[in-house]
């Protein structure tokens, strides 16, 4: 019966503690996060992970998340989740292979490789940048660019004109492209596809 209630419909009702509205939500959005994760991280443990940690904390903090657009959110949350574990993957000791004679490796992986490690130091530069910026610049900037909400979400939520948000948008891209000098920042921001 619940399953063709509005996304609305069972936040409210999660709200309310109902355990249903939001076995319900699971279901129908499990798949998405999972599938999202797994395009990134080719690992089904970790993605299951991942699901299981996103809906625990919605549950768990349902009363404290303000959440418009289920789909939207899990998305974004999904995403924040990989970048912590590709990050965390960065950081961790390198490997040595002594033999490397038997290591086939395509020059296209090679090339794939280089353009998603400097994708990750790119994000990384943008993501420490961020902090340097006011902090009503970076909320703003970051529910644009990272949340994918539109500048009337963005000022309907905050209570500002949509005005007041494109010119923080203008002055956090130029502060980044001030900072970071990467001609690829300028396709990032365009793409509004950041991997958080």
């Amino acid at each position: 019966m619940l399953h063709n209630y509005p996304d609305c419909d069972l936040w409210e009702a999660i709200l309310l503690d109902d355990t249903k509205a939001f076995e319900t939500l699971f279901e129908r959005y499990w798949s998405d996060v999972y599938s999202t994760a797994f395009s990134y991280l080719k690992d089904k443990d970790a993605c299951t992970e991942i699901v299981q940690d996103i809906f625990l904390n919605i549950w768990q903090k349902r009363n404290v998340f303000k959440i418009d657009c289920f789909k939207n959110y899990l998305t974004s949350a999904a995403r924040y989740h990989v970048y912590k574990q590709l990050k965390a993957k960065k950081s961790s000791a390198i490997l040595y292979i002594e033999d490397y004679d038997h290591i086939k490796i395509q020059s296209h992986g090679i090339g794939q490789a280089d353009e998603e490690l400097e994708y990750m130091e790119l994000q990384q530069s943008v993501e420490t940048s961020l902090h340097d910026l006011p902090k009503r610049c970076r909320e703003i900037f970051i529910l644009s660019r990272i949340n994918n909400l539109t500048n009337d979400e963005i000022a309907q939520q905050l209570g500002i004109s949509k005005r007041t948000v494109e010119n923080q948008i203008t002055h956090a891209l130029k502060f980044l492209r001030s900072l970071l000098k990467y001609s690829a920042l300028l396709i990032l921001m365009a793409s509004k596809y950041f991997l958080w």
